[in-house]
């Protein structure tokens, strides 16, 4: 295991293109980061950069206390799990996630038993004679991630690695990497554009945007105090309300900030007025979406039994006390 910080690193391709500015942070020993971000945001950089697969810029990249700037990536002790599997279509599983350790001259007695040891905790002990084509999306992924595990790497790096498994396939292989790192205890690092993946697996998230890093924080620091409004926005689904214009000024902010769930339907004295635009029926849940004039259009989570709004109904809206955000002109939380 192995701690892994970063100071002050940046990336360009040319003057002109800058994907990394400054990036300034340190993953713990043995905890699960996930870097999350738009599309393009550095996210993948930053993480290939660890592996030694992009040079560095700027900065330093400390591994396990050392300096790894210039030490090649096979001897930084990390194993990368790729989106794609890259499996050896013409070797078993048993013989795809051994090759590294056949390379390296490794025993063949000491390939078994960690191939045995990784299989067992992947639970595809029973696979390891088959070929990569007769097993589905989700024990390919499996046997991607067990070659990385027989490697006993310091860190693991993973990019993107469930995003050509299916929804339900995704939300079972979470709850399973989730249990693969509190049995290994191992520093993994993941990288995702998916903010569900990000809130359900990482002990700390990194939001990044446009090649800075713009919050560092516990899935709940991230949800509840988010410091700006890009991460607010970023972070939840359905995303925050934002409301701007008088009615934000009204209460001293350039722009409000509420979730869905800090709204309630309120027939009394309701802050805002409006008209139900459409209504999603998730089952326990349901989403109305009012179109409120001077505010534009906000969403409501309400219970499921609560759904029953017609199209056009008129609707009170208010925001529980001490839920809504306040974000300046600079769009930081005020």
């Amino acid at each position: 295991m192995a701690s892994v910080s970063f100071k002050n690193i940046s990336k360009k391709y040319s003057e002109d293109v800058s994907v990394i500015k400054g990036v300034d942070f340190t993953i713990e020993d043995g905890e699960f980061v996930v870097f999350v971000g738009p599309s393009g945001c550095g996210k993948s950089t930053l993480l290939r950069m660890v592996a030694g697969l992009e040079d560095i810029t700027g900065g330093e990249i400390h591994i396990g206390g050392e300096l790894a700037n210039d030490v090649h990536a096979s001897q930084r002790g990390i194993a990368m799990v790729f989106q794609s599997y890259a499996l050896y279509p013409h070797m078993s599983v048993r013989q795809n996630m051994g090759f590294a350790l056949k390379m390296a001259g490794r025993p063949k007695a000491e390939i078994e038993e960690r191939v045995g040891k990784a299989a067992d905790i992947l639970q595809i002990s029973h696979l390891l004679d088959r070929k990569p084509k007769a097993l589905s999306g989700g024990q390919r992924q499996r046997v991607a991630i067990g070659r990385a595990i027989v490697r006993q790497p310091k860190v693991f790096l993973f990019d993107e690695p469930l995003s050509n498994l299916d929804a339900s396939l995704r939300q079972n292989m979470r709850v399973e990497l989730s249990k693969l790192h509190r049995e290994l205890g191992t520093t993994m690092i993941y990288v995702t554009h998916d903010q569900v993946e990000a809130m359900t697996l990482a002990d700390r998230i990194v939001v990044m945007h446009a090649g800075k890093v713009q919050q560092v924080g516990s899935p709940e620091q991230l949800y509840d105090e988010p410091v700006n409004r890009f991460v607010a926005g970023f972070i939840g689904s359905p995303r925050m309300n934002f409301i701007e214009g008088a009615a934000a000024q009204a209460l001293g902010a350039h722009a409000l900030g509420v979730r869905p769930e800090h709204l309630r339907l309120e027939a009394a004295q309701p802050r805002w007025r409006g008209r139900v635009r459409h209504v999603e029926f998730l089952g326990a849940d349901s989403y109305l979406f009012a179109d409120v004039p001077g505010v534009g259009e906000l969403t409501v989570r309400l219970a499921g039994s609560e759904h029953r709004r017609g199209v056009g109904e008129e609707v009170g809206i208010d925001a529980l006390p001490g839920r809504v955000l306040r974000f300046d002109a600079q769009g930081m939380r005020s």
